[in-house]
């Protein structure tokens, strides 16, 4: 019974150091390496980390866990060491809950764009690419800005070259699959309106 107990509390304890080194990491960018919590927390962390997520996803929280690079189509030890472990949402904000949330339904409009033809790309694009792209749409200079300002916020990362990736905030907050499935699903009946609009006129 006794040895229940210490158990519990030993849990209890790695549960608490996890979720402050998770909640507030002193490194520049938020979350911390698998490494650091397997040096805290011992070789069982991600038992830790599953635990974790069940307490967090009562409160709509998760653990996102983002590889720099697998080395499988099956993660092993070294890439789990190597991720970095995230807290974020368990479920992608409404259009309604981004705009309650202070955000312009433009600017998420410009950025969701960007997103995706970065993402089509392999990853990276140039901002000349994407200001010829989002022009067509909204002025120039409001997607200059745009661009720039989720740059400072960690959403986009520039290269000397006028390149662009996805930053660290994307790859924490964003679904790149499902970013592209919602795409699909709006291009789709466009795509067969213009179609059925096409049939109409012959």
């Amino acid at each position: 019974m006794e040895d229940r107990k210490s158990e519990t509390e030993r849990t209890a304890k790695k549960l608490m150091i996890a979720t402050s080194m998770l909640l507030f990491s002193s490194h520049k960018l938020p979350g911390v390496r698998g490494w650091e919590l397997r040096r805290r927390l011992g070789k069982n962390y991600l038992k830790i980390i599953d635990a974790l997520n069940n307490r967090l996803n009562s409160i709509g929280l998760r653990v996102k866990i983002v590889f720099d690079q697998l080395s499988s189509d099956s993660p092993a030890r070294d890439d789990f060491d190597k991720a970095r472990f995230f807290v974020t949402l368990s479920e992608p904000l409404s259009v309604a809950d981004i705009v309650a949330a202070g955000w312009n339904i433009e600017d998420v409009a410009i950025l969701a764009a960007v997103f995706s033809y970065i993402f089509t790309k392999g990853g990276k694009a140039s901002e000349k690419e994407l200001v010829e792209l989002l022009e067509i749409k909204f002025p120039r200079q409001r997607v200059e800005a745009v661009i720039e300002r989720f740059t400072k916020k960690g959403y986009l990362t520039k290269f000397e070259d006028d390149m662009i990736k996805v930053g660290w905030r994307t790859l924490a907050e964003v679904d790149e699959k499902e970013l592209l499935k919602a795409i699909t699903e709006i291009a789709s009946p466009q795509q067969n309106q213009r179609r059925d609009n096409t049939k109409e006129e012959a």
